[in-house]
């Protein structure tokens, strides 16, 4: 980053002055909080996690440093539910997605379903129509459990459970599931993503090579216990 872009030393200090005083205001929150689902605690939380985020880039961008904890950000949360208590009716809404690894496998998949099919209306033989061959054949639990079988490599999902007072009205979100949906009505919500594998890869690469070390250790013990410096065992033992 060029100097003329840097932030000042004055505004990474007014950054870190930030940090503190949203830290303060969390404290007082969450020391007078009504409950476990306080907005105010809430509010607080979500001002801290933003002030640390902007002094952590800032502190980055002067002086090529990072602060040694990370605040999870407000999307990373859910708000305090203010939803009916005894719900009439819930929304499970689900998202997965796919890359399409072996394109090949797909359509060699869809030409099965199409070849039992009388009507042979032959889309098979692009990815889109195989696309819609499978997903038009197998529910998406199905396809989810056989993705690979697909030709299918599984990305990003997440299930939100959303609670309302009554059903929704039939076609009324049909064109935008996602949309609208308030986060105070979710009861809960389950994400699946390879970024929180990250660190669990970071574990795997340290026993990985405490593994190696290990390896090297018995190396060294096997080389320095030669055969001949073995005495034999007594038969009459």
């Amino acid at each position: 980053m060029s100097d003329a872009v840097q932030p000042t030393a004055a505004e990474v200090r007014a950054a870190a002055e930030a940090v503190k005083t949203a830290l303060d205001r969390h404290l007082a929150a969450v020391e007078r909080r009504s409950g476990e689902d306080d907005p105010a605690v809430y509010e607080a939380f979500n001002q801290l996690a933003a002030a640390a985020e902007t002094y952590d880039e800032l502190l980055y961008d002067r002086y090529d440093e990072v602060t040694p904890f990370e605040i999870p950000g407000a999307d990373d949360a859910l708000p305090p539910y203010t939803g009916p208590e005894e719900p009439n009716a819930l929304s499970v809404l689900i998202r997965r997605d796919y890359a399409v690894a072996e394109p090949q496998r797909l359509m060699a998949q869809a030409q099965r379903i199409e070849a039992a099919d009388d009507e042979g209306a032959e889309v098979s033989g692009t990815v889109h129509g195989a696309l819609g061959i499978l997903f038009g054949e197998f529910e998406p639990d199905e396809i989810a459990s056989r993705h690979k079988e697909f030709g299918l490599e599984e990305g990003d999902s997440t299930l939100w459970v959303t609670a309302a007072e009554e059903p929704a009205e039939p076609g009324e979100w049909l064109e935008t599931p996602f949309e609208g949906v308030d986060p105070q009505q979710v009861v809960c919500r389950f994400d699946v993503s390879a970024v929180f594998d990250d660190d669990l890869d970071d574990v795997d690469d340290v026993e990985e090579a405490e593994g190696a070390d290990g390896d090297d250790l018995e190396d060294e013990l096997d080389t320095e216990l030669d055969e001949d410096d073995l005495e034999p065992l007594d038969a009459d033992r």
